[in-house]
């Protein structure tokens, strides 16, 4: 054990700030992927409420082809339900790893003012394992775009269509629209 002389020198060292800085680096970037997928949630969330509000007027008979109408909505609001599922479980995924790094930065502060060579692999490990976390929520985000993508191409299917049918109840081609 230190004594306090020696515990105040080590604390105060600039070896434990140089060491915290790879951690501080890696929460910043945590925090920076966290803000943008809250904003994907937020973004899907306004998406719902406007396939509500489509949904609304077409039970209420005011826009055509509610037939095709509902079957589209239905399959767009099912996307939204798994792309939100999947930005929740990536949004999980980002607060392990924040909290990981701030306990590896944490962990390295201890390990200099109180601990050993037997316990410096502990700091280590929860960067690593934050980093896995970053990892698995960065692949959670990306099959999350897919599906964002699949959502824009069926709904640019379906502006196409409703193009078609205008189309043909006005006698016209869909390039003279």
């Amino acid at each position: 054990m230190l004594q306090d002389k020696e515990l105040l020198e080590a604390l105060s060292s600039a070896r434990v700030l140089t060491s915290m800085i790879t951690p501080a680096v890696l929460i910043s970037a945590a925090g920076t992927l966290i803000f943008s997928t809250s904003n994907r949630l937020g973004r899907v969330f306004d998406r719902v409420n406007s396939l509500k509000s489509e949904i609304e007027s077409v039970l209420a008979g005011t826009l055509p082809f509610a037939t095709a109408r509902m079957e589209f909505l239905k399959v767009q609001v099912q996307k939204q339900r798994v792309r939100a599922r999947l930005i929740q479980h990536a949004l999980a995924a980002l607060y392990t790893a924040t909290a990981l790094f701030v306990a590896s930065s944490l962990g390295i502060a201890f390990n200099v003012a109180y601990g050993s060579r037997e316990t410096s692999w502990i700091p280590t490990a929860l960067a690593l394992s934050g980093g896995l976390f970053l990892f698995a929520a960065s692949a959670i985000l990306i099959y999350e775009s897919r599906h964002n993508l699949t959502f824009i191409n069926r709904h640019i299917d379906f502006v196409e269509y409703l193009e078609e049918q205008y189309g043909k109840q006005n006698g016209k081609h869909t390039k003279d629209i």
